[in-house]
Order: structure tokens, then sequence, then C-alpha cells
């Protein structure tokens, strides 16, 4: 039973994300404090790689899509059930080729009640 009443997203994807963000953005400020560019490019390399390792995570189903959840869900270790087909909206889940697609007509129609004139640019 959670202490609160609303899911505020805490997930195994986001805390390892940030946990590994935390040692890179640490390893940036060693490299800001003693003007190393190899602290610099280390602490770069780890928060790249915490997006990676996050962004993983997300499409294994251990992340949470936009908006509210059930509260079953509610539990960190809870494994998102919708993320094997991608959801609506992220950009995380196009990328990876999994969000859902609207879908739009091929030909569009338009009424014939009245002609439509264009203005040409020669006017």
């Amino acid at each position: 039973m959670s202490a609160h009443q609303y899911d505020h997203g805490h997930t195994v994807a986001g805390w390892t994300g940030f946990g590994i963000a935390t040692v890179g953005t640490a390893a940036l400020g060693v490299g800001v404090c003693t003007v190393s560019g190899a602290w610099l490019a280390l602490g770069f390399v780890i928060v790249a790689g915490a997006l990676l390792v996050t962004w993983t995570l997300h499409l294994a189903g251990w992340g949470k899509p936009s908006g509210r959840r059930p509260r079953e869900e509610w539990p960190m270790r809870a494994r998102d059930s919708q993320a094997r087909q991608g959801h609506a909206g992220c950009l995380g889940c196009r990328l990876a080729g999994r969000g859902r697609r609207e879908v739009v007509p091929d030909v569009v129609t338009v009424p014939a009640s009245e002609p439509v004139l264009l203005a040409s640019a020669a006017e």
C-alpha cells in the first residue's frame, strides 16, 4: 500500500536513469572544478549512457506512459503492459518504431458545391 494517494511515476527506469545521471553530473562537476577535459568527457559519456539505459528500460516495460495509471500499476516494480505496442504520443516509442500512429486517409475529398478560385502569383 502506498503512503500517498497519487502516482508520482516512480519506476525502475526513472530511478535507474536518475542514479546514473547523478554520477555523470558529479563527474562533470569534478571536470569543471579541476578544469579537466578527461573528467568532462567522462561525465558526458555517463550522462548519455543514462539516457540510453533509461530508454531501454522504458521500452522493456519498466517505465510508464504519460498520464495516469491504474492503481494496481502504481508500485515501482509493476511493469507497463502497453510498452510492447508503444505509447501514444511518446517520443521514445516513436524513435524505436513502436509509437501508435493515427490512421490518415490517403485521399481527402472536398465537396464540389462551389468552385474554388485560387489566386495566381502574377496578379
